[in-house]
């Protein structure tokens, strides 16, 4: 990427030579224009926003910016680029959208997420650290800022307006208004269950701002709460990509006994899954992880995986993600273990389910949804 101060070489996370899709966009491109052409003051407080991969903490580093992101790949990913810049560790801060907001900000730099609700809930947070002299500016494409992002910029924080449109990319321009009577952060949200779907109808549900379908059940995970799994009790159990939970809660309270972690690269859905599996009061054991699917897993140490895998990395459409889970399934799984799968009928996740396990079942379908189930190759040992 070219910036004003010179090139930077970035890359996603995981680091993939066949994967084509760029670490950073014109947007990125265009606020870091910006910002030396109006010669912004960058002595202050810095506070990068939803950097996706890293691309604008990289090129500000040498201003020591902080980061706030939600995603555990971006975060990997700006550790990985700010090491082939030569930056030090500690040149940046790198915080999650779970920790504490930083006590002042002079620069705010906002990378428009592509959940309005996130955005929501991080501005509110961040709010009481804005004062009148904070430089505010937003970047994102042409198709990511609405209406509705800027009347949220302009409701939590002061008036707000866009610029021209450069190669597709827009920045936001927001003056903070101190005096501003600011609305009550909604997040988290909670909701009930609807009836129909097995052991967890009736329950809580915990979902904190950016989590997919954050207030209310989505078709899919409905369907899959309705055709899941029943076997021994005390396996150990994976909900991989857990969003806020429900499905490996459910596990949860259908076996006491068995041992579920909750898996997540977003710290607002392990956060979600958490509050969402104490609300329940489930007996049994559980751990909540964050991180790249199941990387870290012992191999051979799983028992079922249950996986709802996503197919668009922030706008882009792809299947390396849903790819990563399934190999990562199957390595962690031990012989004769299952990964069962939801996902739309027309993703085609049969393929490369056979492809990688050599057999997969149709459990159920319906028009839209299919539940797939694969098995681990090889005998479960006999003390299984």
């Amino acid at each position: 990427m070219t910036t004003p101060w010179g090139e930077t070489e970035l890359s996603r996370f995981p680091d993939d030579p066949r994967d084509r899709l760029r670490a950073w966009d014109a947007s990125d491109a265009y606020l870091l224009r910006h910002l030396a052409e109006e010669g912004v003051d960058l002595s202050g407080e810095v506070v990068v926003l939803g950097d996706r991969w890293g691309a604008l903490a990289t090129a500000l580093a040498a201003h020591r910016p902080t980061q706030i992101t939600d995603s555990f790949l971006s975060q990997e990913a700006t550790r990985a680029n700010l090491a082939r810049a030569g930056v030090g560790p500690g040149a940046v801060r790198l915080l999650t959208t779970q920790d504490p907001a930083p006590e002042r900000v002079d620069v705010l730099l906002v990378r428009v997420p592509k959940s309005l609700a996130l955005l929501e809930d991080q501005l509110l947070r961040l709010a009481p650290a804005v004062h009148a002299g904070t430089v505010v500016i937003g970047t994102g494409m042409v198709k990511e800022i609405h209406t509705s992002t800027l009347r949220l910029f302009e409701r939590i924080l002061g008036p707000t307006r866009t610029s021209l449109a450069r190669q597709k990319a827009r920045l936001i321009f927001c003056t903070p208004d101190p005096a501003l009577a600011r609305p009550k952060n909604p997040w988290p949200y909670g909701y009930t269950l609807p009836d129909g779907v097995g052991v967890a109808s009736g329950r809580p549900v915990v979902n904190h701002a950016g989590v997919f379908c954050a207030d209310r059940l989505d078709i899919g995970t409905r369907f899959f709460l309705q055709h899941l799994p029943e076997g021994p009790r005390g396996r150990r159990v994976v909900d991989l990509g857990c969003g806020n939970g429900v499905v490996g809660t459910a596990v949860a309270l259908a076996d006491p006994e068995a041992e579920v972690l909750f898996v997540d690269e977003s710290f607002q859905a392990v956060a979600s899954a958490e509050a969402t599996y104490k609300a329940n009061g489930v007996p049994g054991h559980a751990e909540f992880r964050v991180g790249d699917g199941l990387a870290g897993v012992a191999s051979g140490s799983v028992d079922l995986v249950l996986n709802n895998p996503p197919f668009h990395s922030h706008q882009a459409t792809s299947d390396a993600t849903s790819w990563r889970m399934f190999t990562g399934a199957e390595q962690a799984l031990r012989p004769g273990g299952e990964l069962w799968v939801i996902g739309n009928r027309h993703l085609g996740y049969h393929v490369k389910l056979k492809r990688l396990f050599g057999n997969c079942e149709l459990v159920a379908s319906d028009p839209k949804f299919v539940v797939l189930r694969a098995v681990k190759k090889g005998e479960r040992p006999a003390d299984g």
